[in-house]
């Protein structure tokens, strides 16, 4: 499917993607990293590609666990899970439109911005929406407490806070964070970045870059959002940062 589209490529589905194998896995971290690949004695360039994967969490049978590096190309991962709400859940059950999902990606808007113009709207996004230093050293204390969260008084309530985190979030987690921090902003119709941006995204981006010493990675889905939940409580917001006038 690489090949076939090239560059103009810019939407890739991996379905249940702990089902490949640790060959597939190294291919298409380097492709996510290099936007580009080589075969057949030819280099495709792959500059608009966004990889989207779902991942089967039940079924452990012939999976292989995604790697903390290629987990990293990722910049959020999010949970889908069966909704609380009873009127939700008998809606999805009752309701014919939920039964046909083709139909009903039909439905949204296309057309709103052409794939190959992304990039190009994406830096614009991030020159044009601003960051304190205030709120740089508000991240930065944010990404400690991912790495030494017992600094930060950070507890949990199910596990030893010293003993769970093998590494924090990285370099390029934190970038990753940052980015969608302004997107959220800008969202909110506003220039310049708040906490509250970075708390909106904070556990998508953050959560699945954690790695857990080996005995806790079973318990990693929960632990992970108790610990960034916790972090965001914890962690001291400068006050400075809410001069929403200025």
């Amino acid at each position: 499917p690489l090949l076939r589209a090239g560059e103009n490529l810019s939407v890739f589905f991996f379905n249940e993607i702990n089902r490949a194998r640790p060959q597939v896995h190294a291919l298409m971290l380097r492709v996510m990293a290099e936007r580009h690949v080589s075969a057949f004695k030819k280099e495709y360039r792959l500059p608009h590609m966004i990889v989207f994967a779902d991942r089967n969490q039940v079924e452990k049978n012939e999976t292989f666990e995604i790697p903390s590096a290629a987990r990293d190309r990722f910049m959020m991962e999010i949970p889908i899970e069966i909704p609380t709400d009873r009127e939700m859940k008998k809606s999805l059950v009752f309701n014919t439109k939920f039964q046909n999902a083709e139909k009903l990606t039909q439905q949204v808007e296309s057309d709103i911005l052409q794939f190959d113009k992304l990039n190009a709207f994406s830096e614009q996004l991030q020159n044009y929406i601003k960051s304190s230093d205030v709120l740089e050293e508000y991240a930065l204390d944010l990404w400690d407490a991912t790495q030494h969260p017992e600094k930060f008084g950070v507890k949990m309530e199910s596990v030893d806070v010293t003993r769970v985190i093998q590494t924090g979030a990285s370099p390029r987690g934190m970038g990753m964070l940052m980015k969608a921090a302004r997107v959220n902003a800008w969202l909110n119709n506003r220039d310049s970045m708040y906490p509250e941006d970075i708390h909106a995204v904070f556990h998508e981006v953050i959560s699945h870059r954690l790695v857990f010493n080996s005995m806790y990675e079973n318990r990693r889905t929960a632990l992970a959002r108790e610990l960034t939940a916790n972090i965001m409580s914890t962690v001291a917001v400068p006050s400075t940062t809410f001069s929403k006038a200025a």
